[in-house]
């Protein structure tokens, strides 16, 4: 396997994002997809593609975010990690939203008898 040796495996869907908190020295791994890595007080945005390796510099706040379906080993002693899932609902589940909370209103609109 490609990630021998490394104590975590993250399979990351397209969009998908990762908080680090405390990670210096936690090494990145990509084994498939495209990674965009930024680190607190750092101006850069650093991108990993397959094959490339990033060693955390600072200790701060890690954000990482997969650019499309991501596999990253992680190799750390600690690292709190919280996952994020970024993508908006679709269209079609937004109308379906909005269209369910239309007939929720109707449905619960009391009536009065008109004489």
């Amino acid at each position: 396997m490609l990630c021998n040796g490394y104590t975590k495996v993250w399979d990351l869907a397209a969009g998908e994002l990762v908080r680090l908190d405390g990670a210096r020295g936690t090494t990145l791994r990509v084994t498939r997809g495209t990674l965009w890595v930024t680190q607190e007080r750092d101006v850069r945005d650093i991108v990993l593609q397959t094959g490339d390796t990033f060693t955390v510099e600072r200790g701060g706040l890690t954000v990482i975010e997969a650019q499309g379906r991501t596999t990253v080993c992680v190799l750390a002693r600690h690292v709190d990690e919280v996952r994020m899932r970024t993508r908006r609902p679709s269209l079609a589940a937004r109308i379906a939203g909005w269209l369910g909370s239309v007939g929720a209103a109707d449905r619960d609109r009391r009536t009065v008898p008109y004489y």
